[in-house]
């Protein structure tokens, strides 16, 4: 029941915090102008939703890590308890940081500030949810090293968290442009295929650092082949390596494919609905199977990992 309790915890953390990171980022690279006031409201409410949810997240999170240290979630209540998490536990200690950003955030984007520009106000709210989503690092398996080797592994966690957080949490509001496009009803808000290039030129930075930043990691946490594929850890990675293969096949078809037949296609005939309708399902494809890679990332976080073993 504990464990379980804490792998949906960590689940439902890394979807919320993953999905504010990327959502924030979104307008920083996916327009040549100014973000359109109407996608910037729907972006504001939906930042306001999962700063909460990351926040709400936390708190389980801690309920089940502090349960799962104990041994019985009755020890949630007990105050000495508590107060050793808090302050003797590196999780702790990172954990009550977390939490002020995940405030931090929730404030920043319910208030409209009167003499801030939209601009600004993004990239407050696009640092602050890098550092809650690079701060996960501090609270993996990257606190069992020492020395030198606790910094890389640190770093290489962070950028990997950062690059994913750009990936999948940039699918939710691109969504929302392709289905505005495809209804058809009024002039399209964006110049849609240029959003869809610059998306796609963002995930080849984002695939780049997963693959290099994924390998460092995996040569702290596994150590050899014979690791990989003997132990449970190992074979659970695989697992999230065949997702992560799915995807990038998937968002190649979107770049190599349906981008290029949905710009043609517009350019000939001026309806390119049946595209579009292929582009909407591979990207809710990549969304189901980035859900699938979070799962897999927190059953591995709670798991001893397989070098050594």
């Amino acid at each position: 029941m504990i464990d379980l309790g804490l792998v949906a915890a960590r689940l439902l953390h890394y979807v919320a915090v993953t999905t504010l990171a990327g959502v924030s980022f979104f307008p920083l690279y996916a327009y040549v102008f100014a973000e359109p006031k109407e996608l910037s409201r729907r972006r504001q409410a939906v930042l306001l939703f999962v700063g909460a949810a990351a926040l709400l997240s936390g708190l389980l999170w801690f309920v089940f890590s502090v349960a799962n240290m104990s041994g019985t979630l009755t020890d949630v209540a007990d105050q000495e308890v508590l107060w050793t998490v808090l302050n003797e536990t590196n999780f702790g200690g990172v954990w009550m940081g977390r939490m002020l950003l995940s405030v931090l955030i929730i404030g920043v984007t319910a208030v409209r500030p009167f003499r801030t520009g939209i601009a600004g106000r993004d990239l407050v709210t696009a640092f602050l949810a890098a550092a809650l989503l690079a701060s996960l690092a501090g609270t993996g398996h990257a606190q069992i090293e020492e020395g030198w080797t606790k910094v890389v592994h640190i770093a290489s966690d962070a950028v990997h968290l950062l690059a994913a957080g750009a990936w999948l949490g940039g699918l939710v509001p691109l969504g929302f442009i392709l289905l505005d496009y495809s209804r058809g009803d009024k002039e399209p808000i964006v110049d849609v295929e240029q959003v869809l290039m610059r998306f796609s030129s963002m995930g080849y930075v984002a695939v780049a650092t997963l693959i290099v930043s994924g390998l460092v990691n995996s040569w702290f946490l596994v150590g050899s082949v014979s690791s990989l594929l003997r132990t449970p850890y190992g074979q659970i990675l695989l697992g999230k390596l065949a997702l992560f293969a799915a995807m990038l096949a998937l968002a190649a078809a979107n770049r190599f494919w349906l981008v290029p037949r949905l710009i043609k296609t517009r350019e000939d005939s001026g309806e390119p609905a049946g595209w579009l309708g292929r582009l909407r399902y591979h990207v809710v494809g990549e969304q189901s199977l980035g859900l699938l890679v979070l799962l897999a990332v927190s059953v591995l976080g709670t798991m001893r990992p397989a070098v050594g073993q």
